[in-house]
């Protein structure tokens, strides 16, 4: 069912015959699938908080070169780093000892307005969490605040070419006019995310405060953070 025909710019692209559209809905709620129960199941993003938080602490003191991490696989930056490991979170990688629930809250259950800055502002995100760690008792690098987000999942950027031979943009209300998946593709983006705090110690978290924490703007988050004022009301 794929096919190339020119875009509107007149440049041959990858496209789809209509006979196609099927499958691709198919593959569009596989790749739905994917992230709720593969990409964003808990022990991935546990392994993938810790991974992240190990890598940027190596790349602070300069035992680890940007170059390095752009090159390396995951296994073997986790080895590379086993050899000095300050922080202890490259041997419990490699022993599959991974940070634990302290929360975990489906998206559904939070605010419309709960914001991305957790999966979009890095700097921020280990600020904040050093500041829960402390503030549940814990040292720093023991807490892990998650929230992924991917607005775009179920985007389609792709050509449709109709049975009459007309090529048209599959995106945006295009995409929903041909598939219903895209039509709910807000729903299904929501319902595949979820809020959590991941711990290496024995923490208890105040999960109201948490979610109210994910609703503030990231400029008021960062305000908190550098200022003197509480991180949690």
């Amino acid at each position: 069912s794929l096919t190339i025909a020119a875009g509107p710019d007149g440049r041959a692209a990858l496209a789809l015959h209509e006979k196609g559209l099927a499958a691709l809905e198919s593959l569009l709620f596989a790749k739905y699938q994917m992230y709720r129960n593969v990409y964003w199941h808990h022990a991935v993003r546990s392994a993938t908080a810790m991974f992240k938080r190990m890598v940027r602490r190596a790349l602070a003191a300069g035992r680890l070169e940007p170059e390095a991490v752009a090159l390396a696989t995951d296994d073997g930056l986790v080895h590379e780093l086993m050899q000095e490991d300050t922080t202890g979170l490259a041997r419990q990688l490699r022993e599959r000892r991974l940070a634990k629930r302290a929360l975990d809250l489906p998206a559904a259950d939070l605010p419309a307005d709960a914001r991305s800055w957790p999966a979009e502002d890095p700097d921020l995100l280990e600020q904040v969490e050093d500041r829960l760690a402390r503030a549940v008792g814990l040292e720093p690098g023991e807490l892990y605040l998650d929230f992924p987000a991917k607005p775009d999942m179920l985007a389609l950027d792709l050509l449709l070419v109709e049975r009459d031979g007309t090529v048209t943009p599959l995106a945006g209300a295009e995409a929903a006019r041909h598939l219903g998946l895209p039509r709910v593709a807000a729903e299904l983006y929501r319902s595949a995310r979820r809020l959590r705090v991941f711990v290496l110690g024995a923490a208890s978290v105040p999960a109201q405060a948490i979610v109210e924490l994910v609703t503030l703007p990231r400029e008021e988050v960062a305000a908190r953070v550098a200022g003197e004022s509480p991180l949690l009301r």
